[in-house]
């Protein structure tokens, strides 16, 4: 049942009807039934990954709270180490073992079988938000939730599981459990950001999609448009994920729950770094507080920041360790996007970056000295966010391709061949012709430019849903009708764009 469904649009109605008619000590069950209504809407065998998830977290974290566990903590690790394993272990084979049953054939001439296993959706996602409530209550800063009803809500809740974000359950659980009234200003707040994401989803991702898909899979058809190739994905990308976030966080606003914020305007970031603390968030947070963290403070990371300090100085020694735990949370991140080198690649493309420059930042300050750089001022900002975006683009190619080859040829092909004009060849809708082209490129065009003058109203601290809040109330009736009119009139070409990308993750 996708978001972008007529029978997602009658569920979310019924679910929130109910949700306020029902008395309120009842809410989060009633909320906890249709979260797993959802989920048996994508197949009744996949419900068995997301039970056993939920009842192995809810039995650990459980077990670590013990009277005869909790001081011991070789018995406290031992629970958390298997139950880390049966999950992440879950996780790696449904995800992981056809990728190394494919290298292992390559690298010895093998014949191993591939398993036909299918992956959950939105399996990453609560494992990933699972792991860190069991991780948080082995550091003591979490109490570990007594029932496993409430557990399962917030392992479950239907919004966030098939793409996130990542919630905590510190953050999460009083919102999930309390008895919420109904809130007329809520509501509105939670249909802006339902109908923002839409727009993203249908407006800009989904008419970037064919133009993705016909540039990547034929391009050395298409030689002249690898450029346009990776700025139609990094369109398709950003609306499709950020799109969908919206209108996750928009539906949880209207059962009076406050997620996470997931984007932060990703495309006026002034470094790598910078970008993903504005991209995939809570993947990002999630990321620093389980495995940067503890790498980077872990026994043998002070032993080699020691020895680094010996041989390289004080200066260099002190980076090293930092810039290994990076490189070592954008493995996990490349491994995290999918079973495939590109990935890993595209990962570590990403924690190199941000390795060098930590290595190069002292360097970097006396350059820009000499030079005479104004940090603050505007064109070197412009020229940050510039480059940054050439940077990320670059990874796209990585992300998006089939191939480590395909994506290097076609980083090639953008600086050698440049023939605009194929993009009038490129054929768009079910029929295969190119009668739609023309219209598609400029709906993506209209598209990108609206999004691009909210983001940049957002970037200088203007928030246009409030601005439009404060409006008298014909107005924004008007808007919200004419928004919700004209994105299946323009979002509508006749092609067959499928769901959102991070469901299958």
């Amino acid at each position: 049942m996708a978001f972008n469904s007529f029978a997602f649009l009658v569920f979310v109605i019924i679910a929130a009807v109910g949700y306020y008619w029902i008395p309120r000590r009842f809410q989060w069950v009633w909320l906890l039934g249709f979260s797993y209504l959802y989920y048996l809407s994508y197949g009744t065998g996949l419900v068995g990954y997301l039970l056993f998830t939920t009842v192995t977290t809810w039995l650990g974290a459980g077990l670590l709270e013990h009277e005869k566990v909790k001081e011991s903590k070789n018995y406290r690790k031992t629970i958390l180490i298997v139950t880390l394993v049966l999950n992440f272990g879950m996780l790696g084979i449904l995800k992981y073992l056809n990728f190394l049953i494919l290298n292992l054939n390559r690298m010895f001439d093998g014949r191993l079988t591939f398993l036909d296993l299918a992956l959950p959706v939105g399996i990453s996602f609560y494992i990933f938000q699972s792991m860190g409530y069991l991780l948080d209550v082995y550091w003591k800063r979490q109490k570990a939730e007594k029932n496993l009803f409430r557990f399962a809500l917030f392992v479950s809740f239907f919004p966030q599981i098939l793409q996130g974000p990542i919630g905590r359950y510190s953050r999460l659980a009083g919102q999930l459990f309390e008895e919420h009234r109904w809130d007329g200003r809520r509501a509105e707040e939670g249909l802006q950001r339902i109908l923002w994401g839409f727009f993203k989803k249908m407006i800009i991702a989904d008419t970037a999609a064919p133009f993705v898909a016909a540039l990547f899979d034929e391009y050395q058809t298409y030689p002249g448009l690898a450029i346009f190739a990776v700025l139609a994905y990094s369109a398709q990308l950003y609306g499709d994920f950020s799109g969908g976030i919206d209108i996750v966080i928009g539906i949880s606003r209207i059962f009076g729950i406050t997620l996470d914020e997931n984007f932060k305007r990703p495309f006026f970031a002034r470094s790598i770094t910078d970008f993903w603390h504005r991209w995939h968030i809570t993947l990002g947070t999630w990321m620093k507080d389980y495995v940067f963290y503890p790498v980077s403070l872990s026994r043998w990371m002070s032993q080699f920041g020691k020895t680094a300090k010996k041989i390289f100085g004080k200066t260099t020694g002190r980076a090293l360790p930092i810039c290994l735990a990076n490189l070592i949370v954008f493995f996990v991140v490349g491994v995290w996007h999918g079973a495939a080198w590109k990935f890993i690649v595209y990962g570590l493309y990403n924690g190199g970056i941000i390795a060098f420059s930590g290595l190069m930042a002292p360097h970097y300050r006396t350059w820009k000295k000499k030079l005479g750089i104004v940090e603050k001022s505007s064109g070197w900002q412009l020229f940050q966010i510039v480059r940054t975006f050439i940077l990320v683009n670059i990874s796209w190619f990585f992300d998006r391709a089939d191939t480590i080859p395909q994506a290097l040829t076609m980083m090639k092909n953008s600086v050698t061949h440049w023939t605009p004009a194929q993009i009038l060849q490129v054929p768009v809708g079910l029929a295969g012709g190119t009668s739609y082209t023309l219209s598609a490129l400029i709906i993506l065009l209209m598209g990108v430019c609206v999004l691009f003058v909210y983001s940049l109203l957002e970037e200088n601290g203007k928030n246009p849903m409030e601005i439009l809040r404060g409006c008298p109330g014909w107005v924004r009736i008007a808007v919200y009708l004419m928004v919700f009119l004209a994105l299946p009139t323009l979002g509508q070409l006749p092609s067959d764009t499928g769901g959102f990308i991070y469901a299958q993750f």
